[in-house]
């Protein structure tokens, strides 16, 4: 099975995990990491994912999600398809950057979108472009 991560899910286990959703997204995020390692499941890795970690203002941070592309299967880049889902994606009310995130995704075949964002999980849901699950939801399904 292969899944995309967007930037708030490779962000989360570093969040304020004073709420129990956030500490649970975390380990959900965390299980995924170790899945990933073990090649249970496959990562696809973007541009975009590679732009906004650049712009990430804590070393720390910045350093430990930029070395899970090594473990992505795929990197993918801007190409003319990939913005022709990010505009087709633009019309169910998704963010700029978060189309190229699921453009991303379908691009590099992912069977599942993740992201802790509820917004953008209803509206790339209603777009019926990709499966998108939120990562506590996607465990339920890798489990099954």
């Amino acid at each position: 099975m292969r899944v995309y991560l967007d930037n708030c899910m490779v962000n989360r286990p570093f969040d304020n995990q004073a709420q129990i959703r956030i500490r649970l997204e975390s380990e959900a995020k965390l299980y995924l990491q170790d899945k990933i390692k073990n090649n249970v499941i496959e990562l696809v890795w973007s541009y975009i994912l590679k732009f906004e970690n650049s712009q990430n203002p804590h070393d720390e941070r910045r350093n430990a999600i930029q070395k899970w592309k090594n473990l992505s299967i795929v990197e993918i880049a801007e190409t003319p398809e990939v913005l022709t889902h990010a505009n087709q994606l633009s019309k169910f009310g998704i963010k700029p950057k978060d189309t190229l995130h699921v453009a991303s995704a379908i691009e590099g075949k992912a069977d599942y979108f993740l992201t802790t964002d509820d917004k953008l999980l209803s509206c790339v849901t209603r777009s019926n472009m990709i499966k998108a699950l939120n990562p506590v939801d996607y465990i339920k399904v890798l489990e099954e």
